[in-house]
């Protein structure tokens, strides 16, 4: 998204991540918010809400998996097999063919492999993508042993708001995300959402997350399209007009999924 000179700054946590640019650490953040198996990551549209970042852009990754151990290793030696608990569980196929094999979550999927590296041990592995792999010096004893082929995760690029709005948007720009709050009345969601069928733009998806001190209160967060930009904007000036709230979380260029790509997880 940004070209190969950026320095990336990691962080352990989805908080601590959106803390980076307050912080000064960072100038940009990059989080997934879906994942095509596992569906939404709710604390990232949760930090969304509450933090005033914009969305400048989004791209999809193919979740490859591989089980990757020191050199000199193999299958047979291997005892505990270390990754992130979703990246375990999307390999249920391969822990039945290796039942012997101890899971141990971690904190993320490349994290488990530079701790197995780390130790040196020919009975410990970890699972993740092939950059883990690479960039660790470490073996790959099985790969591709995700169970769906079709697993792919979705990241946006994120932004303060006065720096996003230094940036012009391209001409591909016709994706919008849109936070709003509704009235508890009859017909409240569906007067929201009616300019933009009237508009024909397209509800690409849509979330609904607890609003922090209002119990049984909600945000919507909807994913929207159109062909022509103003569209959007007309639409938004009709929808306005029937929630409390309605903030505009970005304009960006719709990612496409590309499986010939490899993954940097």
């Amino acid at each position: 998204l940004l070209g190969p000179e950026i320095t990336t700054v990691p962080r352990a946590t989805f908080d601590a991540v959106f803390r980076a640019i307050p912080e000064n650490a960072a100038d940009a953040l990059l989080v997934p918010v879906e994942n095509s198996l596992a569906g939404s990551v709710v604390r990232v549209y949760d930090l969304m809400l509450e933090n005033q970042l914009t969305i400048t852009a989004e791209t999809i990754l193919p979740i490859e998996l591989n089980l990757i151990a020191v050199p000199g290793a193999s299958l047979d030696q291997i005892k505990t097999v270390s990754s992130h608990p979703m990246a375990l569980a999307q390999c249920e196929r391969f822990f039945a063919q290796h039942p012997r094999y101890k899971r141990v979550p971690a904190e993320d999927t490349a994290g488990s492999v530079r701790e197995v590296l780390g130790r040196g041990d020919k009975i410990s592995a970890a699972i993740a993508g092939r950059r883990a792999a690479d960039y660790y010096r470490g073996v790959i004893l099985a790969e591709k042993i995700q169970d769906n082929s079709e697993n792919f995760t979705r990241f946006v690029l994120l932004r303060r708001e006065s720096d996003a709005a230094a940036i012009a948007p391209t001409a591909d720009a016709r994706k919008m995300s849109v936070a709003m709050q509704l009235a508890h009345r009859p017909g409240a969601l569906l007067a929201a959402l009616e300019p933009f069928a009237r508009h024909n733009i397209n509800l690409r998806k849509i979330e609904s997350r607890p609003i922090h001190g209002q119990p049984w209160a909600y945000s919507f967060i909807l994913e929207i399209e159109a062909d022509k930009p103003e569209l959007l904007d007309a639409a938004l000036a009709e929808a306005r007009k029937s929630t409390n709230d309605l903030r505009v979380l970005g304009l960006y260029a719709a990612a496409k999924t590309d499986p010939a790509r490899s993954t940097a997880k």
